[in-house]
């Protein structure tokens, strides 16, 4: 019967023990959850802002206002833009008109 007794307080120790660790184990991983949840929030509000950064970078008023002042650059006038037409069946290269028309246009 103390043999017995001594087994139970064995397996009871043990099982105790095995608790602890398990509830250790619990906290341990529930802090890394919300570590996780707290990191994704904070990575999503910067997608937000990197998203509205990236509208406002392309639009083309911007861009041509960047174009024009760090670049030099300008609008080409009709009379300096040469219009060239590639044939795909003869491939040739020829100089087209300088407006397009109707019967150019594809659809």
């Amino acid at each position: 019967m103390v043999r017995l007794n001594l087994v139970l307080a064995f397996l009871l120790v043990v099982c105790a023990l095995g608790l602890v660790s398990a509830q250790d184990r619990a906290r341990k991983l529930f802090g890394d959850v919300e570590r996780a949840h707290a990191q994704a929030a904070r990575l999503e509000v910067q997608w937000d802002q990197l998203q509205i950064e990236q509208t406002v970078l392309a639009k083309a008023s911007r861009i041509d206002t960047k174009a024009r002042r760090e670049l030099s650059m300008e609008s080409i006038s009709p009379q300096r833009t040469l219009h060239l037409v590639v044939d795909p069946v003869e491939r040739v290269v020829r100089l087209g008109s300088t407006a397009p028309t109707e019967a150019g246009v594809r659809r």
